[in-house]
This record gives structure tokens, sequence and C-alpha cells, in this order.
């Protein structure tokens, strides 16, 4: 048995009362929660909180690290990406998968939200290092190739799903990658092959992708032009693009919105009214790779809004860790107080991925992972994480 207590102990959920010590078995599994520490307990300096679970991630793009400059704009970041992410070696990308795995396991996540286009990660769920949902993601804008593109994802859905089950959980299910990216008819289909599954969807990225739904206008067309991927049979609906897509949804789905970065109020209201189940996932350092812009998050807090975090990918970020968009959160909004960005970062990701059974919270009988963090309240450097167990 381990004994452990801090100068501060985050649960999950809020700071624990000062004194509280952990209780854990061998495998880092918590038998108790004590009031005072009794003799033999170890104090460690600085802040006590569980694992980090990293909600949205595509670490299949690890070897573009560094490829697309930070500043292009979505837009021209996704014409690049398509382009480029195959200019490697198979040895190459597995490498680059391998480290950014071993890295976020060294930052202290212990669950993640990982997006798949291929089966290439099969590897990095089967080493056991971590919880993984990958969400499969079906692309295809052309309403007549909806069936063809769904066969893709399932192909690759299958593989996943097929894969043994290890000692940590592994789930799968297919999602689409964004509104400018799926035509209404694949929408329709992956509803109902996802029946009340989650939904992962990069939303509102961009201001280009609600022009593009209101008006038909904005740099859409040119992505889409770029790819040679024909947009004349799309007709704009009239309004943004959240209240647009969410129709071709049912409302039952748990949905995790993700980056949000020109969600407006009355989107957030939309969501809110139209499936009781969502929750709005930032990826901040993405946001500021690329278009220099974050989302209005007073006002998601203001709406209510349940939020997470996720890193994105290493093509639009410098590193892969939950620790380190908090600290961007926190710098830019410096009135949020680290009980409720810890509570972002490892409860209300988990929860979203629906793990909160396994990781997210200190509790009797969860193993979430305990990390030790350094320097929380240092504004000038970036706090130090290590894993307790």
């Amino acid at each position: 048995m381990i004994l452990i207590t801090a100068d501060r102990i985050h649960d999950g959920n809020g700071w624990l009362p000062q004194g509280t010590t952990l209780s854990l078995a061998a495998d880092g599994t918590v038998t108790d929660i004590l009031a005072t520490p009794p003799a033999g307990t170890i104090h460690y300096n600085g802040v006590l909180c569980p694992g980090f679970v990293n909600a949205h991630c595509h670490l299949e793009l690890s070897h573009m690290h560094r490829v697309i400059p930070e500043g292009t704009g979505l837009i021209q970041f996704l014409s690049t990406v398509p382009l480029s992410r195959n200019n490697f070696s198979d040895e190459d990308k597995e490498a680059a998968r391998n480290a950014a795995l071993q890295a976020m396991y060294n930052n202290g996540i212990v669950a993640v939200g990982d997006i798949a286009n291929t089966a290439d990660t099969l590897a990095l769920r089967a080493t056991g290092s971590m919880h993984f949902h990958t969400f499969v993601e079906a692309l295809g804008f052309v309403p007549a190739g909806a069936a063809r593109s769904m066969s893709w994802a399932t192909g690759v859905y299958e593989q996943f799903a097929q894969q043994p089950q290890g000692g940590k959980v592994c789930r799968q299910s297919i999602t689409p990658h964004a509104p400018y990216s799926v035509s209404a008819p694949l929408f329709r289909l992956i509803n109902e092959h996802n029946a009340g599954g989650i939904i992962s969807i990069h939303n509102q990225e961009s201001e280009e992708e609600n022009w593009f739904y209101t008006d038909g206008t904005g740099g859409v067309n040119e992505l889409l032009a770029t790819l040679g991927i024909p947009a004349q049979g799309f007709e704009p609906t009239g309004l943004r693009s959240l209240p647009s897509y969410m129709q071709w949804l049912s409302p039952g789905h748990r949905f995790m919105l993700v980056h949000n970065t020109w969600s407006g109020i009355e989107d957030v209201q939309f969501a809110h009214s139209y499936a009781p189940d969502v929750y709005w996932c930032l990826c901040p350092n993405a946001n500021l790779y690329i278009e220099g812009s974050l989302p209005d998050i007073d006002m998601l807090i203001a709406e209510g809004a349940r939020i997470c975090v996720g890193t994105d990918s290493l093509a639009s970020n410098h590193k892969l860790s939950v620790l380190s968009e908090l600290v961007t959160i926190h710098r830019h909004f410096p009135h949020l107080h680290w009980d409720t960005l810890l509570t972002w970062g490892t409860l209300n990701g988990a929860t979203a991925l629906n793990m909160n059974d396994y990781v997210g919270s200190i509790a009797r009988g969860k193993k979430p992972g305990i990390l030790h963090l350094t320097g929380l309240d240092n504004n000038d450097e970036e706090p130090a994480v290590k894993r307790v167990i």
C-alpha cells in the first residue's frame, strides 16, 4: 500500500481538504481517501491530480511535425495536409507515432480520443499505455459518393473493432470529419451506424465554414477546388454551420464539438436546445498555431458549456500536452482558476469519452493515474508534470 499527500490535491472535481491522503494499491487503484496523513505518508510539494485526458488528437499525423508553418489560416492548412501527409516513408511515420504516444504518456495523459483515417494507430492501442476511443473519420462531400465513403470508413472501423482488448479500454466509432467535408447523405449514414454513440466533429474552426453554409461564399470553395472536390450540388442553408449539420444527426448522441473558434452565442444556445449531451472541446494551441485566434471561452462558460481539452495533432501543435493547453487558456484568461481548468483536463474529458468509470477523478476503486504538478502558479514558466503511479 502507498500513502501520499501534497500541498494541494485536486480530485477531478475540485480541491480536497488540506491534509487529505490517498491510499493506493501497487497497481495505482485508489483504495481509500483519508482525512489526515498516517505515519509513513509521502508528502509531495505542489499538486496531485488525476491523469489528463486528451479528448481530441490525431496521432496518425505525428510525422507532420513542423511541416506546415504557423499562421497559414485553416483553409491553407487543410489544403496542405492531404498533399503532404504521404511524403514520408512508412518507417518514419511509425517512428513518429510511437514517439508521440510516449510523449503523451510522459506528459501525464491516461486516455485519448484519437482521430483515425486509416488503421495506422492499431499498434499504438495494442501497447496498453493508455485508454483509447478511436474516432474513425468519414469524409466525402459529394452526395453521390456517400455510400462509397461510408464503406471505406466502415472497413477501417472493423479493423479497430476486431482488435483484441488488452488491459486498457479500447473503443471506436465512426464520426464525421467536419461540416465542409461531409455531405448530408453521409451525415445520415454516420448517424445510423453510430446510433446513440459519441459524435466528435471539427466545429466552426474557421469563420469560412459559417459563410459557406450561410450563403455559399468564402474560402471553403477554394479548399474544395484545390482538392478537386466538386461543390456544385451544395445548397447553402442560410444558417450557420452548426445548426445546419446538427439536423442530420439525432439529438440522442453525445456530441463532442471540437475547436469552436468561431462559435457564437447563437450556436451554443442552439446546440444546448437541440441535444441534452454536448461537450465543447478546446484545442487552444492548435487554434493559435493555425489562425491566431481563440474561442470565446467566457461566453461558453456563461452559457453553461461543459468544456474538455484536446491537443489536435503535431501538424498544428508543438507538443501533445493537456497541461500545456491548460496553461495557454490560463495565460489568455487569467481569471479562470486552476480548480476549473484541472476539471476540464481530467474529469470532463473522461466523461466526454464515456471513460469516467475508469479515469478522470480520484475515487475509491478507480485507477486514474496520479500526477505530480509543480510550478502551477508560476505564470512565467510552464509547470512540470510527473507521474506518481
